[in-house]
């Protein structure tokens, strides 16, 4: 294995990214399972995230199609909304990295026998319905069109973003099934839908080429947590099979030495970076009502707990160690503690909380309630409450600072 800091890291990444797509089998997927009618209740109520209108699909000139884009998708390239100059290949053809359509699921005691207590899993919870997506997997597959709580829902990954998002798949009343273009935008992950072949930037989640060109995919809140928290607060949760119909090295990280902030983002071209932080620094992202902040991982692991105002909004941001990064060593599991950030509405019942960090537990002032990183009342006057989630999404600084040039960066 090379020295991922040395000269050779970025060939190796290419050869990384190579690999991926040489490993799947070129297949034309199946449909995955659409929407069902489900006896569930409707999906909680979550803190919703105002979107800036996007550009129609005339806003740029007209131009060729990204190179070889006709050949592979029957895509309507006369509309978009981005210059098609700002896409690359990332090496991998169309469905060169295969989404998961059918899922599969095991119990929390099965999965335990492969995952570490450190490793980093998505969570997404819509009613009762509580699923973890390991990273493990998604770092093979960046996409995984499912059905949750009666939802359907793609939980994606981009590794060389860092970025974990769940969007609810569906446009006007239509499920969309999602796979990778084998595009890339600003280092970003861009998706297609197989309905109409139309392009989605995965960090915004809208469309930017294509039929859908302008529509926008609704963020549903999911975070990053340790599998040691899930297993603890989920024990009858679903886990995410690595019985997936691939032959891959789950718990391999083929990105490894990529989370180095002394390292340049991989296939990047867009806005220069501002300076401020180093271009793969972590941050957590929260965009509410037109404003758009980000929390640098250095300044949660500080604090551990920040109360901010964000559109309007009170929020509070929770930081706790036990995290391992999935893009740091050669396993998954062996990367370095970064830990987990994760942000909720503070008003409970009425009532603005205001929260500190005791040394042990997050503490509210008001009532001295005792509360855990995934806002859990877990002692006290508000036992068994739950703040709302807020959709916070982490990123490497270079990626939201593209996306969202306008950005506030929490100081404190």
């Amino acid at each position: 294995m090379l020295n991922p800091k040395s000269n050779s890291h970025r060939t190796w990444l290419l050869l990384a990214v190579l690999f991926l797509s040489a490993c799947a089998p070129m297949v034309t997927p199946a449909p995955p399972p659409t929407e069902q009618r489900s006896s569930a209740t409707a999906t909680p109520e979550v803190t919703p995230t105002e979107v800036t209108p996007l550009p129609t699909a005339t806003s740029v000139p007209e131009e060729p199609p990204p190179d070889g884009a006709r050949s592979e998708f029957k895509t309507d390239f006369s509309k978009h909304n981005v210059p098609y100059s700002e896409i690359l290949s990332g090496g991998p053809p169309k469905d060169g990295i295969p989404a998961l359509d059918h899922p599969k699921f095991v119990s929390v005691q099965e999965a335990d026998a492969w995952l570490k207590p450190v490793e980093p899993v998505i969570l997404l919870q819509i009613d009762d319905d509580v699923r973890a997506y390991p990273l493990q997997i998604l770092i093979w597959h960046e996409i995984v069109n499912d059905l949750v709580g009666g939802v359907p829902v793609a939980v994606t990954f981009c590794p060389l973003c860092n970025t974990a998002i769940v969007f609810e798949r569906k446009i006007a009343g239509r499920v969309l099934d999602c796979g990778t273009t084998g595009r890339l935008r600003y280092s970003n992950l861009i998706m297609y839908d197989r309905q109409t072949e139309s392009w989605w930037q995965q960090a915004e989640g809208d469309a930017i080429a294509g039929e859908y060109t302008g529509k926008q995919l609704k963020f549903l809140p999911a975070s990053i947590i340790a599998w040691s928290d899930f297993k603890t607060n989920y024990l009858d949760g679903k886990v995410l099979s690595r019985d997936t119909g691939f032959e891959r090295s789950y718990g391999r990280n083929p990105y490894y030495g990529y989370d180095d902030v002394n390292n340049p983002p991989f296939l990047y071209r867009g806005p220069q970076t501002p300076g401020v932080l180093p271009p793969v620094a972590r941050v957590l992202s929260v965009d509410l009502n037109g404003e758009a902040v980000a929390y640098p991982y250095d300044v949660l692991k500080d604090k551990h707990v920040i109360n901010d105002r964000v559109g309007g909004q009170d929020i509070v941001v929770f930081w706790q160690a036990g995290t391992s990064s999935a893009l740091d060593q050669t396993t998954v599991a062996g990367g370095r503690d970064v830990g987990t950030a994760n942000a909720y509405a503070r008003e409970l019942d009425g009532q603005t909380l205001t929260f500190e960090f005791d040394g042990i537990h997050f503490v509210d002032r008001e009532s001295g309630s005792a509360w855990d990183a995934l806002g859990h009342a877990i002692s006290g006057k508000l036992a068994g409450k739950a703040l709302t989630p807020v959709v916070a999404i982490n990123h490497f600084w270079f990626s939201w600072a593209a996306f969202k040039p306008q950005t506030r960066i929490y100081q404190p």
